[in-house]
């Protein structure tokens, strides 16, 4: 019944998109002149200051999230995003960038990104020598806050159960997370670490399912793609690279700064490239969750604004490749339920590698490869 539930929820929180995107989106955006796929793109993959969920006859649905700024000798200052109108006007000496504003003030885009927060003077001009930092409430945060919510509900529910009735069959959530946890038992945390595994089984166990559910849930429509921003990939990159130095040996770091059995001539080329190779383990794991959420979110929304594109040609020529559109969408949309859960698999399978070397003597060539075939 469990099963079926699932599966019955996902079809329906589906279908449910589909509806909305078709029902809100695609009228009003159809008539619209100029419309900038590129912009829709990075709008959707890209952090905010407020989270706007669908527009209805050209009123958009927005909730406006609380901004929280720090700038030296000055303290904090807090308020609504809404008082930036969408960045229209400053508020309170600070300007939330827009494209209209970077061009006009001829600020370099690699620099001053769009949807960021700088100081400015009493005319509207950027303040470039007031420092400003940014410590807002953003979609992301907020999507990582309710993911981990679901999390503690989930799990704390899960445990109670099992506290009640320890020898009582699994039923209910039991039966949908009993099945994870001892895969990530079994298959990861025992198959990488041996003996140690339960002491580092609580954090391999976190970061897959904080992973898979923040995938899941940017794939809602309206929602934020949190695993897709390389912020959130480099921090859980980080704690594992910490993981790795509190678990290190005096073996571990003697086959990087002094390899043994070795010519004196080949340390020196051996060594620089050892510790090259202690700080690239986790920027792969940052990469590798990253580019892998972030392209399935591109294609989706490339593929959907062909429907705009044509929609700008003709109206009935948006709505007839509409039906194409939408079932490379469908499609894509269940490749990313497997790809989420894989890519979640694989951060945390890597993670377990990189900790089981660091306390193991010598090194596992390759042993990345084997991991993830």
């Amino acid at each position: 019944m469990t099963g079926n539930s699932i599966k019955i929820a996902a079809v329906a929180r589906f279908a449910v998109s589909c509806l909305l995107f078709v029902g809100f989106v695609f009228p009003v955006r159809a008539e619209e002149a100029g419309f900038r796929p590129d912009k829709v793109i990075l709008e959707h993959i890209s952090d905010a200051h407020d989270w706007h969920f669908f527009t209805v006859n050209n009123h958009p649905v927005v909730w406006h999230l609380p901004v929280i700024l720090y700038v030296p000798k000055q303290g904090f200052t807090v308020f609504s995003s809404a008082k930036f109108e969408e960045g229209r006007v400053p508020y309170d000496g600070f300007q939330l960038l827009t494209e209209e504003y970077i061009q006009k003030y001829h600020l370099d885009p690699q620099k001053f990104l769009e949807g960021h927060i700088i100081a400015v003077h009493p005319d509207g001009s950027p303040n470039l020598d007031k420092p400003v930092y940014d410590l807002s409430l953003t979609r992301n945060v907020i999507q990582m806050m309710v993911a981990a919510l679901l999390m503690i509900l989930l799990f704390t529910k899960v445990a109670r159960r099992y506290q009640e009735a320890p020898h009582r069959a699994p039923h209910g959530w039991q039966n949908a997370i009993e099945p994870i946890v001892l895969f990530i038992r079994d298959d990861v945390a025992r198959a990488f670490l041996g003996e140690k595994a339960d002491k580092y089984l609580p954090y391999l166990l976190t970061v897959f399912f904080f992973i898979w559910i923040n995938a899941l849930l940017g794939l809602i429509p309206g929602s934020a793609n949190v695993p897709g921003n390389i912020a959130f990939t480099g921090v859980l990159a980080l704690i594992t690279l910490f993981f790795i130095v509190i678990s290190s040996t005096r073996q571990y770091w003697g086959h990087i700064l002094w390899p043994p059995d070795v010519p004196i001539l080949v340390k020196i080329i051996l060594i620089p490239v050892e510790i090259l190779s202690f700080f690239t383990k986790p920027f792969a794991l940052m990469i590798r969750l990253f580019a892998n959420m972030l392209a399935g979110h591109l294609i989706i929304i490339s593929i959907l604004s062909l429907i705009f594109i044509f929609g700008g040609l003709a109206v009935a020529a948006g709505w007839g490749f509409s039906i194409v559109s939408v079932a490379f969408t469908v499609f894509m949309y269940f490749v990313e339920l497997l790809v989420g859960f894989i890519q979640a698999y694989i951060f945390t399978s890597l993670s377990a590698l990189f900790i089981s070397q660091a306390f193991e003597t010598g090194h596992h060539h390759g042993s990345e490869e084997e991991a993830v075939i």
